[in-house]
């Protein structure tokens, strides 16, 4: 478990802080994340990298000469937002583009491809790649769908080594994808990882068995089987990882393979030689050549009790990349010639508090919406507990941390415009870009959508009506479909907000003040929510785990539900007038 902390709630960020104290000459802190304390030459195509907190060295650690351009760091086990991601995008580039490279999660993919879109409009050319090496996370035929483990190191280093080479954006991005493509994992557990505050871990194995085909955000295993010897973990490993070869290797034979025996977080590094003595041989026996093997922590989670193989299968172009020098917090390989240190201060000022102008009615309603918040961000903090148990089912049980984060992040944003004289408009904008920035992960994103919206639809001019909430709400469950490509019935939040939706448009056409129209629509909430039960997931997290969610309703469904039925009360009381 995880012994050594303050306030959970500030855990990551005080963990980059002193990280970076620690490395002052390889890293320096911008908002969002780090980038190299080093200069790097303009015009190179800048590797921009990321992931929630939990999993040093990933990706913090591997910020340096021949390595990440910069990180981007979310909290605990939740993607950075898209605001962090282009912060840390700007402070990186020099004028040759941007890859934004992360592993292949939802969330991350919602905030990493928001962030290339900012940056493109502002004329920063970006792509971006999602590492998808974990064999066990879906089907060849579906690899698209993989998760992005272990293999993430082997994939940001060609695209590295391959912009520390002069390429330009268009080819470091064929070079990252071919590396990708090339790389597959697979990993064991013993035992789940217990986040900093929390007093049971994200997932437990039976005494003697181990959890086949795991993730590194507290996923359970894919399966169960009997916890062998270090040789039997070893052909276990490499027996899979050859088991499926990437297109155009018909054989292992013959091949040269870069080779990453990761630990996890407790497995201990003499404990990982034990086993890599074995996958030596076997990979030597099956006629592979191992290429500058890795045997470490590398992408680890939290103390999880596990270790995992990769293979890339090099090609004459893949190599070098992955045999060139390197010099990063956590990954250092051969020499790296220094490059002058930055000596200017780059932190970005703070930003400008003041608000726009506002109508008496609309900082009115704005008071309304801030009591919403409140109730909101309470109701969050009551159910939390009970949010995490029923996201842990069948994912990585962070959801109601999550949404803790979330709405106290919102509520305190709106506090402070509030306070400053803002309308309902910009008092949600706020909130919005607040609640993803502290939550990040999927429900981050699709929650700032949301607020967005519904935000949008208010202004901060005229006290808003009935009508006018409706169509804000009917836009964010528009914009959350869009952004995150769920539909009804795939057992997701989207399964609550369009039918709230719905119920409320009606409602409020049917001429219903908006207490009324609310409480029927919060009804049709509930009713949704309890039906996600009976749903398979199709995406996110826990689509892995599909069966495991029968019966048990969806965390992200359930906590909507929750909310829009909290916060009739504050409506009725507060609008029972008007």
């Amino acid at each position: 478990m995880t012994r050594l902390f303050n306030d959970p709630a500030t855990f990551a960020d005080e963990a980059l802080e002193g990280f970076v104290a620690a490395h002052p000459r390889r890293v320096r802190k911008v908002p969002g994340g780090v980038v190299r304390a080093t200069r790097t030459a303009p015009g190179q195509v800048a590797v921009v990298v990321g992931g929630g907190s939990g999993h040093y060295p990933a990706f913090s650690g591997l910020v340096g000469q021949g390595l990440a351009h910069g990180a981007a760091v979310g909290n605990v086990f939740a993607s950075p937002s898209a605001h962090q991601v282009h912060q840390v995008a700007k402070a990186a580039q020099t004028g040759g583009g941007v890859l934004l490279a992360y592993g292949n999660y939802a969330g991350d993919v919602l905030h990493f491809g928001q962030a290339a879109e900012q940056l493109t409009a502002e004329g920063i050319p970006a792509r971006t790649l999602g590492v998808t090496d974990d064999m066990s996370s879906a089907s060849p035929a579906e690899a698209h769908k993989r998760r992005g483990v272990a293999g993430d190191l082997v994939v940001f280093k060609a695209a590295a080594a391959a912009a520390e080479a002069g390429h330009d954006l268009a080819e470091v991005t064929r070079i990252a994808e071919l590396a990708n493509a090339r790389t597959r994992s697979f990993g064991v557990a013993f035992s789940g990882c217990t986040l900093p505050g929390a007093d049971h871990p994200l997932f437990t194995v039976p005494e003697g068995r181990m959890a086949v085909g795991l993730g590194i955000h507290g996923e359970p295993g894919m399966g169960e089987q009997s916890v062998p010897t270090a040789d039997g973990a070893a052909e276990l490993l490499v027996e899979t990882v050859l088991g499926e070869l990437p297109e155009g290797v018909d054989s292992p034979r013959g091949q040269r393979a870069a080779v990453i025996l990761n630990g996890l977080g407790s497995v201990k590094y003499e404990e990982l030689f034990v086993v890599y003595r074995r996958v030596a041989q076997l990979l030597a026996e099956a006629g592979v050549q191992a290429v500058d093997p890795e045997v470490g922590e590398l992408v680890t989670s939290f103390d999880m009790a596990g270790v995992s193989l990769t293979l890339c299968w090099l090609t004459d172009e893949l190599e070098p990349l992955w045999t060139a020098p390197a010099d990063a917090p956590a990954y250092r390989k051969g020499v790296v010639e220094a490059a002058d240190l930055v000596t200017a201060d780059t932190e970005e000022q703070a930003a400008d508090d003041t608000v726009p102008a506002a109508t008496d009615e609309s900082r009115a309603a704005a008071r309304t919406v801030l009591a919403a918040l409140r109730t909101l961000k309470d109701t969050v903090d009551t159910h939390a507990e009970e949010l995490g148990r029923i996201d842990a089912v069948a994912g990585d049980g962070d959801h109601g941390i999550g949404m803790q984060r979330g709405t106290t992040g919102a509520y305190e944003a709106a506090v402070r415009a509030e306070e400053s004289g803002a309308g309902a408009g910009t008092l949600l904008l706020r909130a919005a870009d607040a609640w993803a920035d502290r939550a990040g992960g999927t429900s981050g994103a699709l929650w700032g959508v949301v607020l967005r919206a519904i935000g949008t639809a208010l202004g901060d001019t005229d006290r808003p009506t009935a009508s006018v909430v409706a169509a804000g709400i009917a836009e964010a469950s528009a914009g959350v479909m869009r952004l995150g490509g769920a539909e009804v019935g795939d057992k997701t939040m989207v399964d609550v907000l369009v039918p709230f939706a719905a119920a409320l448009t009606t409602a409020t056409g049917e001429g219903h003040p908006l207490p009324t129209a609310w409480d029927t629509a919060a009804s049709a909430a509930q009713a949704a929510a309890a039906a996600t039960a009976d749903l398979l997931p199709r995406m996110g997290r826990a689509r892995p785990h599909a069966e495991k969610s029968l019966g048990t309703p969806d965390a992200g469904a359930h906590s909507l539900a929750l909310i829009v039925r909290a916060v009739h009360p504050v409506l009725a009381t507060t609008l029972e007038k008007h």
